[in-house]
């Protein structure tokens, strides 16, 4: 007796413009990815609300599969903050029943790549172990072109997420990067929410060595993209100052 093939997890790419004005979808998306995300009717993301507005945004380019309000949106389990809880994988299990009984499930982030600093990767896995196909689609990943645009080291580098708020902790750790980027010739890169950038901006450039090569990707894909690199001694001569509206990668490779 023969089953019904599975379905796949589609890692649909989402435009950088979160909180900014909005991009046209086909200026940073292919129109095969558009199409192929048209045609899903179950999403599973980051934020029911703004993946309605994406979907509205492609309609207005390739009819979706069906009305809006019918295709299914569920958003991904996450644990209560500070709570140290995990999420059970009977949970991640019910966003992938559409694929299990045969139907193509797209996964989307706020921003970017799914699962690419997203809490999607958790449901990546999750379809790996069930059998699932798991496919990404070509787009933006905010990372890898504030890194392109680094001329940094692109051989070998890492990404560390959010650094902590606290001012100590914040010092404590950047050493701790920057020593570890002097070791291993590896190019640092971090993340911030956006009203913090110049407050992470000023710690960098007090806490780095002169010589440290540090790079700012700032509203990457938007109108007011900017990049700029230079040795920490020169930020400090330049003046340079960051947007708290747009979004912003550092990165940064002692030397």
């Amino acid at each position: 007796m023969s089953t019904a093939p599975l379905g796949r997890l589609l890692l649909v790419p989402n435009t950088l413009d979160l909180g900014a004005e909005n991009v046209a979808l086909q200026s940073v998306l292919p129109d095969r990815v558009m199409q192929q995300a048209a045609a899903l009717r179950h999403w599973a993301c980051e934020n029911a609300r703004s993946t309605r507005a994406f979907l509205k945004r492609l309609a207005a380019l390739h009819p979706l599969a069906l009305p809006l309000q019918e295709i299914q949106i569920t958003e991904l389990p996450r644990p209560r903050k500070g709570s140290g809880e995990t999420v059970p994988r009977s949970q991640w299990l019910e966003l992938l029943a559409p694929a299990l009984q045969g139907h193509d499930v797209g996964l989307l982030s706020e921003a970017g790549l799914p699962a690419v600093a997203d809490p999607g990767a958790e449901l990546v896995a999750v379809a790996h172990a069930a059998g699932v196909a798991v496919q990404p689609l070509a787009g933006s990943s905010a990372l890898l072109l504030a890194l392109a645009a680094s001329g940094l080291n692109g051989q070998s580098f890492a990404f560390v997420g959010y650094l902590p708020q606290d001012s100590a902790a914040r010092t404590q750790r950047l050493r701790a990067l920057e020593s570890a980027s002097r070791q291993h010739q590896q190019t640092q890169i971090c993340i911030e929410t956006p009203y913090r950038n110049s407050a992470l901006l000023a710690a960098m450039l007090q806490t780095l060595a002169p010589s440290t090569r540090l790079s700012v990707s700032l509203g990457l894909s938007l109108a007011e993209e900017q990049n700029h690199s230079a040795s920490v001694a020169d930020w400090r001569n330049s003046g340079w100052r960051l947007s708290d509206r747009l979004p912003a990668v550092f990165l940064w490779l002692a030397v």
